[in-house]
Parts: structure tokens; sequence; C-alpha cells
């Protein structure tokens, strides 16, 4: 291992411009920490809200963007028992990701699924983690319920669709394209709503209300979810493209018996994001090795050109994930 490395860093709060190439020194594991040498870096909307000022890092990790990346174990600090030196695997990163080498907690690691590309590998953590955190161990999605996703061509939508049909729910989700829909359906989704030409609100009223609403929206999308909601039912907020302040009529909760809930996950603990890591490996990762799941792609650009790809994610244009080239 090299004393020095490539990486992406934010000069200052701004634009996607204001990611630039520099060189760091490569990290060392401290206890319970692997280093991983990165081959592919996730890119996500918080990486985005960190360049842009919105979304600080916690305590103790990288000021690099960067929050899930695959590549090989390249050093292992005290105290852990696996991953070891020259494992593939996939991890969740507390930031980083946007250099040839990271440091992350080892039980953050996740092997690379069977008949999986690290390329493909790279896209899983943070939607998989976000996903099954809030879907089914937040949410308790069943089989059987209605189940809404907004944003349903994006990186988290398109792991949600597939996770909620393949444990048996009914699945709709919002999109902004026909083309955008036309991937929702094809990944599972029942009905897929261009929300540019008609209104959520009323098709799943149609249906019965949604059971389980997953929102990354917010702003006035927080009182039409609210009318989504069958009796019984949950939203459960994960982000705020919109203003995370609105006025809501809190009777509707009480009459009704909704619950409104949410979670963010990086501030988590490192003990609260292993215990994700743990179910994904025991409920999630058959269903990866098995093919029935998968991560769909959009795009890949080299490290160095990480302006580009926040230029993409942010125009809104794409289906999927989209990587950074790494290796």
């Amino acid at each position: 291992m090299t004393d020095t490395m490539r990486a992406v860093e934010i000069s200052e709060p701004g634009g996607p411009e204001v990611l630039r190439p520099t060189t760091r020194p490569v990290p060392q594991p401290g206890h319970g920490e692997v280093v991983i040498q990165v081959a592919w870096a996730g890119v996500n909307r918080p990486d985005a809200l960190q360049r842009a000022g919105r979304y600080a890092p916690p305590a103790g990790a990288s000021d690099l963007p960067g929050l899930e990346a695959s590549g090989i174990v390249s050093a292992v600090g005290p105290g852990v028992t696996w991953p070891a030196v020259g494992d593939a695997v996939c991890a969740l990163l507390p930031g980083g990701g946007y250099a040839e080498y990271v440091a992350t907690p080892a039980v953050h690691c996740l092997p690379v699924p069977e008949g999986m590309g690290l390329r493909e590998a790279a896209c899983l953590p943070e939607t998989y983690f976000t996903v099954w955190s809030n879907v089914f161990q937040r949410g308790a999605l069943k089989a059987g319920e209605r189940f809404l996703v907004h944003g349903g061509s994006s990186g988290i939508g398109t792991t949600a669709i597939q996770l909620a049909h393949v444990m048996g729910a009914r699945v709709f989700a919002t999109a902004g394209s026909a083309e955008k829909c036309a991937a929702c359906l094809s990944l599972g989704a029942e009905r897929a709503i261009n929300y540019r030409e008609e209104d959520f609100v009323e098709v799943l009223r149609a249906e019965g209300g949604a059971d389980l609403i997953l929102d990354m929206v917010g702003g006035d999308y927080i009182p039409r979810n609210v009318k989504t909601l069958a009796d019984d039912g949950r939203l459960v907020q994960i982000a705020f493209l919109q203003a995370p302040k609105v006025e809501l009529n809190f009777v509707h909760l009480m009459v009704r018996r909704l619950t409104i809930t949410g979670s963010t996950l990086r501030p988590q603990s490192v003990e609260a994001k292993a215990r994700i890591a743990s179910s994904l490996r025991e409920h999630v990762w058959p269903l990866l090795n098995a093919g029935r799941i998968g991560p769909v792609m959009d795009s890949e650009v080299p490290l160095e050109k990480a302006s580009e790809a926040h230029a993409r994610m942010e125009s809104s244009a794409h289906v999927g994930k989209i990587v950074l080239k790494v290796a």
C-alpha cells in the first residue's frame, strides 16, 4: 500500500463544480475497522447535500464524500474477525468513498453477491440499508399490502420496488416520465404514476389507499401522503427534496390511526448499522445471490469527473444508480 492516494474533495460548499481531484494520505484501520482498496464508489443524494453544505459528516468521519463502495480489503484493524485481507466486499461508509482507499467498520461490510461484479456491488449498501431498515423494519411492510414509493426510478426507488415486489406486496410508484414509469413497471410495480400527468392521491385512493408510503420528497407531498394512506397506514420519511416544514391537520392521524415516522441512516450508531447489515445478510443477500433482485445501473464516471456524476444525478435524468470508477 502506498502512503498517498487519489481522491475527490469538496473545495467549498456549492454546485458540482466544487468537487475537485486531490491527494490524501491513505487511511489506517482503527479498532474494528478495515481499509478497502476501492474499485467503485456509489453516488447518492446525501453526497450532493454534503457538497452543498447541507449535510455535515458525523464527528470523526472523513470529510470526503462517498457513503458506499466496493473493492478489496487491504488492511484490517485489531478486533476484526471478518472480512480478511484480500476479500472482495461492498460496504456502507461513514464517508470517504470518493478515494482509492477508505476505512470503515468491519461490521458494515457485506460479501459481494454471487455472480455479481464489483461495479454492481458498489450500488448496494446505501440503498439496501436504507430500504430494508425503513420499509421492512420501521415500516413493517407485509405481503399483500399496498406500498407506494415516490421517486420510483431513483436508486432508492428501484431497490424498494424490487424488494417489496419479491416480498409479496402490491407495489405502486411515482416517476416523472413515461420512460421512468416503464422502468418501474419492469421491476415489479403493478402501477407507475407519472406525477406530471396524474394525481397519486386519486390513484391510490381508488385502490383502497396505501398501507405504507416511502417518501423522500417532503413539502406538499406530506399532506397529500396523509390523504393517500389507508386507515392504519404508515408514512416513512427518509429525505426532503422539497421543504421539511408543512402545515398538517393531526386529527386525520388520530381518527384514521395513522403513523408518521422516518429516519436518516448516516447519523446512526455503528451498532445500529451493524444490526441492519446482519439482517440484510440473512434476509436479502440470498435473494441477490439467487439473482431475484439486483441493482439498476444508470451510468459510470471516472473518479476525477465526479462533478459530472453529481450534475447528472441532480438533473434527475438518471434511472437507477450512478457509480464512480476508481480502480
